[in-house]
C-alpha cells in the first residue's frame, strides 16, 4: 500500500471505569464527587481514570482501594455498560465503562473525605446523580436490577 498515509486521529479520549458495588439486597454503593471538581456534590458509582499501562479491571481494582479502602474481585466482575461524552469547555472526550462488583472485602472506609451511603436503585434516583452515572443507572435499571 505503497503512498498510504494514515491520519492520526486527534480525539483524546479519557478511559474512565467504575463500579456497581452491590450488597446482597440489592442496594449499592455511591459516593458524591468532592467540592471544587467537575460535577462537584453529585453523586456517582466509585471509580477513576484509567493510567498508562493499566487495564480497566486492574485501574478499577486499584481506584476503589485510593477511594474506599476495600478491595473488589476482579475474577467475578462483570461489566455492565458504557457511557461516553463528547469533548466540551477544556474537558477531554470521556468513555466510562461500569461493572458490577458483588464480591469484595474489607469495610468501607472514604480514604478522601467523601460522602457515601448505601442506596436501593429507587433511592438512587432521587439522587442528585453526575449526568453519566444517571444514564448508567437506567441501563442497570432496565437490565433488570431489583428496586
Amino acid at each position: 500500500m505503497e503512498g498510504l498515509q494514515l491520519q492520526k486521529n486527534p480525539t483524546i479520549l479519557l478511559l474512565v471505569v467504575a463500579a456497581a458495588i452491590r450488597r446482597s439486597d440489592g442496594s449499592l454503593l455511591l459516593q458524591q464527587r468532592p467540592a471544587g471538581k467537575r460535577h462537584g456534590g453529585l453523586w456517582e458509582f466509585p471509580g477513576g481514570k484509567v493510567e498508562s499501562g493499566e487495564v480497566p479491571m486492574q485501574a478499577l481494582q486499584r481506584e476503589i482501594v485510593e477511594e474506599l479502602a476495600i478491595t473488589i474481585d476482579i475474577a467475578a466482575l462483570q461489566p455492565a455498560g458504557f457511557a461516553e461524552t463528547a469533548a466540551e469547555s477544556g474537558h477531554p472526550a470521556l468513555l466510562l465503562i461500569l461493572y458490577t462488583a458483588d464480591s469484595w472485602s474489607g469495610a468501607v472506609t472514604p480514604c478522601e473525605g467523601q460522602a457515601w451511603g448505601w442506596f436501593t436503585p429507587a433511592e438512587a434516583e432521587r439522587l442528585a446523580l453526575a449526568p453519566m452515572d444517571r444514564a448508567l443507572l437506567k441501563k442497570l435499571t432496565d437490565q433488570g436490577l431489583p428496586s
